[in-house]
């Protein structure tokens, strides 16, 4: 647990240094300086990009995870894991491009009366896929080595920050939207090249095969967990992103970009679960190696507890400050405000369960996460299918919170019943009833003319009341301990809490 808190401090608080550049670029610059047909390209490249990013994984990330463990031996260069790690990946980027190049025509046809813009730049999800899916593998493979904050670094801060600057070239008219949205790959390629540095510099960079440590045994599990691991991986990604590609499919580009710039929000409430999965998995897979139950209880439990909280206090935040951050996009986006709760109550849904799906994904029933996974993909298409058409972005949020809910409560019934855990208590109850308080503490505030200053005090009023609620009736012992230990160090206030 030493491991996971010190990283999760420092990753969340990078995570939230990238949320501050992501929120300028996001909500304030690319809604005034970029059409929503402009917008709704980038985020529909994107997407385009993480699935396929996925399918050129080849599962092997999730094979990265578990068996890892038994590679791990630094004087021996890990056995050789890297030189598997880069192969495999290169050979899944070699097969999505040939299912890029199979869907390149139809992607032509469909796109060339709603989405022509997309047309124009497809092809840069070849350089975006290349550049993320290696990514996934060097981060997985720092995130093994007990490192998961470079990868955190590098994704959410590095990235977002050059993001920014090339967005400020666009907009002073240093450079054209084409050069824009090659500068924007660009800044998707960095992460990649400097983490593989970083690795190289870190003395973790082996290229020599070690086929002798290869036997049978592990060949076949490692194989096993890549086929479910490709699908999972596919599966969970292609839910993310399915969305946008069915907004463009059925109501065009424009509406893209304004579900693409709403639905930022509704993320903002998983951003602190971000550095905690990816920290606490290693941790879960040497915990299942060694049948640390009570390890897994534990870190299930509080996960569950205090990402409720978080993500709840974000959830409040953001819809107690609805009407401040419809006075910073523009009037057009007013079509994805009930996408901006939707989206982010399924991402609750997610913070709640904690990390329920990782210790499933690296128990010996691996293979179920994969079966809710697909489960996942086949509601999201078939909500989208029914509500899309009714109710435009809106109804893709609604499907989206709709699938959360039924396969996060699916996910928890299978750890209760497979495993005997249960996380949940009336401290649960009680952190939802805070929140609705909290919530009608900011609502009950008069509006304030100045946005600012209405932001700042409403968001502070709701905070306060939240966790104040929280440390009074002892919900979480983490949080109590962490403010008893701010409150000495910077009001020298010494007090048990």
């Amino acid at each position: 647990m030493g491991i996971i808190r010190r990283q999760s401090i420092i990753g969340t608080i990078f995570t939230y240094l990238g949320v501050i550049l992501g929120f300028i670029t996001t909500a304030v610059l690319f809604p005034r300086y970029l059409s929503t047909s402009q917008i709704g390209l980038l985020g529909l490249l994107l997407s385009y990009a993480m699935i396929f990013a996925q399918i050129a994984s080849l599962g092997f990330i999730s094979a990265t995870t578990r068996f890892f463990t038994y590679f791990r031996d630094r004087e021996k260069h890990h056995h050789g894991f890297v030189f598997l790690l880069m192969t495999v990946t290169a050979v899944g980027f070699l097969l999505s491009l040939v299912i890029y190049f199979a869907a390149r025509g139809f992607l032509i046809e469909s796109s060339s009366q709603k989405s022509a813009l997309f047309v124009d730049y497809m092809d840069y999800i070849i350089p975006l896929t290349f550049f993320t899916a290696f990514f996934n593998a060097l981060d997985h493979y720092y995130k093994v080595l007990y490192n998961a904050v470079i990868g955190i670094v590098l994704k959410e801060f590095v990235q977002r920050l050059f993001i920014l600057v090339v967005t400020v070239l666009f907009i002073y008219a240093l450079v054209s939207f084409h050069s824009f949205v090659g500068l924007y790959v660009i800044c998707f390629a960095l992460p990649a090249v400097i983490i593989f540095f970083f690795l190289l510099k870190a003395g973790e960079i082996h290229l020599k095969p070690d086929i002798k440590f290869l036997n049978r045994e592990l060949i076949s599990g490692m194989a096993g967990v890549s086929v479910f691991g490709i699908v999972a991986g596919a599966t969970g990604i292609f839910t993310l992103n399915i969305d946008r590609i069915m907004i463009d499919r059925i109501l065009g580009l424009s509406a893209t970009g304004i579900y693409t710039t709403t639905y930022f929000f509704g993320t903002l409430i998983t951003m602190p679960s971000r550095s905690l999965t990816k920290i606490s998995a290693t941790v879960i897979a040497d915990a299942w190696k060694n049948q640390d139950m009570a390890a897994l209880h534990s870190l299930l439990f509080k996960s569950c507890l205090n990402q409720l909280i978080i993500g709840l206090l974000l959830l409040v935040g953001i819809w107690g400050n609805i009407d401040n951050i419809y006075r910073i996009l523009p009037e057009e986006f007013m079509a994805g405000k009930w996408v901006i709760l939707l989206v982010g109550a399924g991402f609750l849904t997610d913070m709640a369960i904690g990390v329920s799906h990782v210790i499933v994904s690296n128990s010996r029933l691996y293979k179920y996460a994969t079966y809710y996974l697909v489960l996942m993909v086949v509601l999201v298409i078939c909500f989208n299918l029914l509500f899309i058409p009714l109710l435009g972005i809106t109804g893709a949020a609604l499907s989206f919170l709709l699938t959360k809910v039924i396969v996060n409560i699916a996910i928890m019934y299978f750890v209760k019943r497979r495993f005997g855990m249960m996380p949940y208590t009336y401290r649960s109850l009680l952190v939802i009833l805070f929140g609705g308080v909290a919530f009608l503490a900011g609502w009950i505030l008069p509006f304030m003319s100045n946005l600012y200053m209405d932001l700042v005090i409403r968001s502070s009023v709701i905070t306060i009341v939240f966790l104040a609620l929280i440390v009074l009736f002892r919900i979480s012992e983490d949080i109590n301990e962490r403010v008893a230990y701010y409150l000495k160090r910077f009001l020298g206030i010494n007090i048990r809490l």
